[in-house]
């Protein structure tokens, strides 16, 4: 709690620098979807093979995974000003990098960097959020990233389309990475001036052989997960991951030796015993395990299945993403009154909008990206209902002084589900088409999806009632 008042902020300046956090949070989510939608047209213009442009998109995410949770400690020990600002810089340059790129294995190393810088970066936004919001403000900050979250989706899949088609400047898919130089510019100069300045914590210095053997361990587990379909899932691939999860096994007990040492563990070992801030993780896990598959699913289906082309596949999501937004700003309120049971219903939406979405496909032949598109509201409102306030919900028993940790947490949650949904789900849906059509394929993806929600909502009751 030390670092809030030594360094006190008064409510309309913390506005300023939620401003500016979330503008990088922003810049991160669009960066996401961009890329996806230039990737056909890098293919092409690089030469790289299938097998490269995979890596473009999984190498990030690698990255990304394995060092968000060293990227929150190091704000923990040297204040999130400064580790934010590194990442922001990091970020913008890496992606400069990428837009100069000549060739996909040049590519594919800049994305690492990428990747790398935006595990920096990332974490400091939600901890920024938990350290100054701790009042009544705090559902409406909350709010604030949620709806932030919602706009990045629709401006990354629109701004990716418009850059790509426009060719401005015959820049042609290197501007989907130029047009965060600017951006990280003018968030890092904001960030200078309006963020507040918290020293350093005295003699605290990183587990760094804590930070190797979990990037080991996760690098291990997520690895596989994203290119185990390009071997075949051999025996070796299964290998790698057992070993992840020893590995995994072994980084907590290295952590507990360090705690008995006297030293600052890369995570805070509290954390594990909080019973409502586990609990979260766990109802993370299953709500972004439904999250990123959906999408990439329900493109393929629109794309092979109905033969939609790719823009009009695109634009489908956006009144998604429009009632993503306005569902975070309910949320926000719904949550000072409600508490993490608008969570709960959230779920609730979302089943609805899954139901109605295998009822559509089901009673109608083709149809259009309009019908659909008005059907994908629904699903999109629910999980706005969700993840606004959830990083809030869960956490909220996380100290002050673990704010990053915790958030590296959550982070690294998140991206191993996308991870293992994308795999997991993919392979039944990729499976059932080939041996059945399209359509079955989706409903057993989205019979999936169903679940994975349910399971996500029965722990989200169970963290209410640990939080109780």
């Amino acid at each position: 709690m030390h670092q809030i008042v030594s360094n006190p902020v008064d409510s309309s300046r913390r506005w300023w620098v939620l401003a500016i956090v979330v503008a990088a949070q922003f810049m991160f989510g669009v960066d996401a979807f961009i890329v996806n939608v230039a990737i056909p047209t890098i293919a092409v213009e690089l030469r790289a093979s299938a097998a490269q442009i995979e890596a473009v998109i999984a190498i990030y995410l690698i990255a990304y995974a394995t060092l968000v949770v060293t990227g929150g400690r190091l704000g923990d020990i040297y204040g999130t000003k400064n580790v934010f600002i590194a990442g922001v810089l990091g970020f913008t340059v890496t992606s400069l990098w990428c837009g100069l790129a000549q060739s996909g294995p040049e590519l594919i190393l800049a994305r690492l960097a990428q990747g790398a810088t935006a595990a920096l970066m990332v974490p400091q936004v939600l901890a920024t959020l938990h350290l100054l919001f701790t009042d009544s403000s705090r559902a409406r900050a909350f709010g604030i990233y949620g709806i932030v979250l919602g706009l990045a989706g629709a401006a990354g899949f629109m701004l990716g389309g418009v850059l790509v088609t426009l060719d401005l400047a015959g820049l042609g898919w290197r501007a989907v990475f130029f047009v965060n130089v600017p951006s990280g510019v003018v968030i890092i100069a904001a960030a200078l001036k309006i963020m507040p300045t918290v020293p350093r914590r005295a003699g605290a210095r990183l587990d760094m052989s804590g930070a190797i053997v979990l990037f080991t361990g996760l690098l291990c587990l997520i690895g596989p997960l994203l290119f185990g379909h390009d071997v075949h899932w051999s025996p070796w691939v299964w290998l790698v991951m057992a070993s992840g999860v020893a590995i995994i096994a072994g980084f907590l007990r290295l952590e507990r030796s360090v705690a008995r040492r006297g030293g600052m563990p890369l995570i805070d070992l509290a954390l594990l015993s909080d019973l409502a801030f586990m609990r979260g993780l766990v109802a993370v896990f299953f709500f972004f395990f439904a999250n990123l598959s959906f999408y990439l699913l329900m493109t393929m289906f629109m794309q092979r299945g109905l033969q939609i082309p790719p823009l009009h596949a695109g634009l489908v999501f956006v009144p998604l993403a429009l009632t993503f937004v306005i569902a975070s700003r309910h949320s926000g309120a719904r949550a000072r009154h409600r508490g993490t049971r608008v969570l709960i219903e959230g779920c609730a939406v979302q089943l609805a909008g899954l139901a109605a979405l295998v009822t559509t496909i089901e009673s109608v032949a083709a149809p259009s990206a309009m019908l659909l598109a008005l059907v994908l509201m629904v699903f999109g409102y629910g999980q706005g209902l969700v993840m606004a306030p959830l990083s809030s919900a869960v956490l909220s028993t996380v100290k002050p002084a673990s704010a990053g940790a915790g958030s590296g947490m959550y982070g690294t949650t998140a991206q191993i589900a996308n991870a293992a949904g994308v795999v997991a789900i993919g392979a039944v849906f990729f499976a059932m088409e080939a041996a059945h059509s399209a359509q079955l394929a989706l409903f057993a993806a989205c019979a999936l999806f169903a679940l994975s929600i349910g399971i996500c909502a029965v722990f989200l009751s169970w963290m209410r009632r640990a939080t109780a």
